[in-house]
């Protein structure tokens, strides 16, 4: 699949593009879909599981539920649980579309989930894809798998980097398809000018060291589209080099071009490190009044 603009014009809040290849795979099961809702932006990147035509199939109707199912929604509705239902309404019409047809029994997806407006930016995820958020090329959110060995990482059993490359890696704890009670991760983000929020698949994240991603997605010498085109380009470069029969991978990324009406919260932490510094500037002035 091509680079794809998703942006429709300059005034839009954002510039972004998007990138999906087959990668060395005979089928790319990942899709991704994107809309203007009176919501705000709607992007939305998953990735299909199951043999046959189940994996594209389960994350194709994935896409289309979960766009139409923000679209549809009642705006008196908190935009949180618009989404996690709408999010719900895609896991069972998997659900429903493998028990209706035999061929497809058992297949599911991963879900990203990015809605975009004025206000402020909100990131749901059920699966293995990931999303970033990425501003002064440092990492400042990230989304967590729900997978077998992300669960030993928050333990502290294995680190990340021991996790990309365990051959169980693939083998994820939540997903669209499996269960009709679904849970759904969400939080809303501030953000500033020039912050990047990046939705990808394994097929993207799982090629190398988040260092060396971040890396790349910190890049500011070219433009935001032939970044996208770039790194998925050197993806599929790499799976080539190492036999060829690397994953599908999906990537786009979207870049603010103002700030959020929602503002960043002051932790506890630099709050009381504020009044410490404020203190010892109040002790120092005393000071200087009684030696002086």
């Amino acid at each position: 699949m091509e680079l794809k603009t998703l942006h429709k014009n300059d005034a839009d809040i954002f510039v972004g593009f998007a990138e999906s290849r087959i990668g060395g795979r005979p089928e790319n099961q990942d899709s991704y879909g994107y809309k203007e809702t009176s919501l705000g932006f709607l992007l939305t990147v998953c990735d299909g599981m199951g043999g046959g035509p189940g994996g594209k199939t389960a994350s194709s109707i994935a896409v289309q539920e979960i766009i139409t199912g923000v679209d549809e929604a009642n705006e008196d509705e908190e935009v949180a649980n618009i989404i996690i239902k709408a999010i719900r309404r895609a896991n069972m019409a998997v659900i429903e579309a493998g028990n209706e047809n035999p061929s497809l029994q058992g297949m599911g997806s991963t879900a990203t989930v990015l809605l975009l407006s004025e206000k402020s930016a909100f990131v749901a995820h059920v699966g293995d894809s990931r999303v970033y958020q990425i501003r002064g090329g440092k990492k400042i959110f990230r989304t967590y798998d729900h997978s077998m060995v992300f669960e030993l990482v928050k333990q502290k059993v294995i680190t990340e980097e021991q996790a990309r490359l365990s051959a169980q890696s693939n083998v994820i704890t939540r997903a669209l398809g499996m269960l009709p009670d679904l849970e759904v991760d969400i939080v809303e983000r501030p953000y500033i000018k020039g912050d990047r929020f990046v939705l990808c698949s394994d097929g993207i994240h799982g090629a190398m060291p988040e260092k060396e991603l971040l890396k790349m997605l910190k890049n500011r010498k070219m433009s935001l589209g032939a970044l996208v085109d770039d790194i998925a380009t050197y993806v599929d470069n790499l799976g080539r080099s190492n036999g060829g029969n690397h994953d599908n991978m999906t990537i786009a990324i979207v870049e603010t071009k103002n700030n959020s009406k929602l503002k960043t919260k002051i932790s506890k932490r630099a709050i009381t490190i504020i009044l410490a510094l404020a203190l010892l500037c109040l002790a120092g002035v005393i000071f200087y009044i009684v030696q002086g």
